[in-house]
């Protein structure tokens, strides 16, 4: 991968629907030549899918929260996935350094829904406690995965 290939990326994840003739235009490339790398990006793997975004608050999933989860003794990263896995309103969960076993995004219609979500998580039998800090507004949001 080069620098013409990130700068497609970027342009990709600004909007995947973009023309490859665009692109090509604000890269330098013609747009056979921005297809031709995007379908190796794909074909390597580099570009998984292409997909949309809604607006969390138009599909009702507005409230949004960050939890810290604190689990008894050693929990493997596969029984923290088995757990939140069956959770819907976690959009995002991780293992982390620091005193949290894990930090858990989630999405849920209003308090009330988030609270149940975050009771299922609690009861988990390896879940110890969990600390939460409620979204109030978004400052910067990039989607880099």
């Amino acid at each position: 991968m080069d620098n013409l290939d990130r700068a497609i990326l970027d342009l990709l994840r600004q909007n995947s629907r973009a023309g490859y003739g665009d692109i090509g235009s604000s890269v330098g490339l013609s747009a056979s030549a921005v297809k031709r790398r995007v379908d190796k990006l794909v074909a390597d793997g580099v570009i998984k899918s292409f997909t949309i975004q809604v607006d969390p608050a138009v599909d009702g999933m507005s409230t949004e929260a960050y939890v810290e989860l604190f689990c008894r003794g050693t929990v493997a990263p596969d029984e923290l996935q088995r757990i939140l896995q069956n959770v819907p309103e976690v959009v995002y969960a991780g293992t982390v350094t620091g005193s949290a076993d894990a930090i858990v995004h989630m999405r849920a219609r209003d308090i009330t829904s988030l609270e149940e979500a975050l009771e299922r998580v609690r009861i988990a039998p390896n879940v110890d406690h969990t600390r939460s800090a409620i979204v109030l507004s978004r400052l910067v949001n990039r989607n880099r995965d």
